[in-house]
């Protein structure tokens, strides 16, 4: 059995970078993981000071809507997500999140099972002062599907287009958010990116 280093740094050589961005990201991310044997949060807010998170987007197959939370926190809307538990799967934090936020189970039919995105990103909120390296899942669901958002994390949760997502103003999403819907954008219209992608879990 791998270990959870050596299974968190498969999902990340396994990530094609979708630009210049994410493709320094994905090498901080890599470095990081060759230079530790532990990448869980031990102690809230922020021992050690650098962890491992999964991000779990909720998308709708049809038009890519996307169902966002207003999150106390960190004060931004943002997908599900969490810090993966020492030895979890990340994919497994994903699934958790969905339910424990969001009350809804995950379905991984958009992009698979692997995580599409991954961020380095210095967070902000009262748990401040950290870096979550963070792989982006996404799960299927539409509008008419009941979630029951967690009113402990969140002052709210809606749906949004991308042209909402493209228009809104100022800066109320994770800062890489726009660029996560430009690479599901894109993977969704180019068949052998997704296709190499599915092939990449397999």
């Amino acid at each position: 059995m791998q270990s959870s280093v050596a299974v968190a740094h498969d999902l990340v050589t396994r990530i094609q970078p979708f630009d210049e961005t994410e493709r320094a990201h994905r090498a901080a991310a890599i470095c990081w993981l060759e230079s530790t044997d532990d990448v869980f949060r031990r102690v809230r807010p922020a021992t050690p000071p650098k962890h491992l998170v999964s991000y779990c987007v909720v998308a709708d197959p049809g038009d890519l809507s996307i169902f966002l939370v207003d999150h106390v926190n960190a004060g931004l809307w943002l997908p599900p997500g969490g810090h993966v538990e020492p030895d979890d799967h990340p994919l497994e934090t994903a699934r958790r999140e969905l339910a424990e936020e969001l009350n809804l189970d995950a379905d991984f039919s958009v992009i698979g099972t692997q995580p599409l995105f991954v961020t380095v990103t210095e967070t902000v909120g009262a748990d401040h002062g950290h870096v979550d390296v963070s792989l982006w899942y996404a799960a299927a669901a539409d509008r008419r599907t009941p979630m029951t958002p967690d009113p402990r994390e969140f002052n709210g949760a809606c749906w949004w287009t991308a042209d909402e997502i493209a228009s809104a103003p100022g800066e109320p999403f994770d800062p890489h958010f726009h660029r996560f819907m430009a690479k599901l954008i894109s993977w969704r219209a180019e068949p052998r990116a997704a296709e190499h992608h599915r092939a990449s879990g397999s």
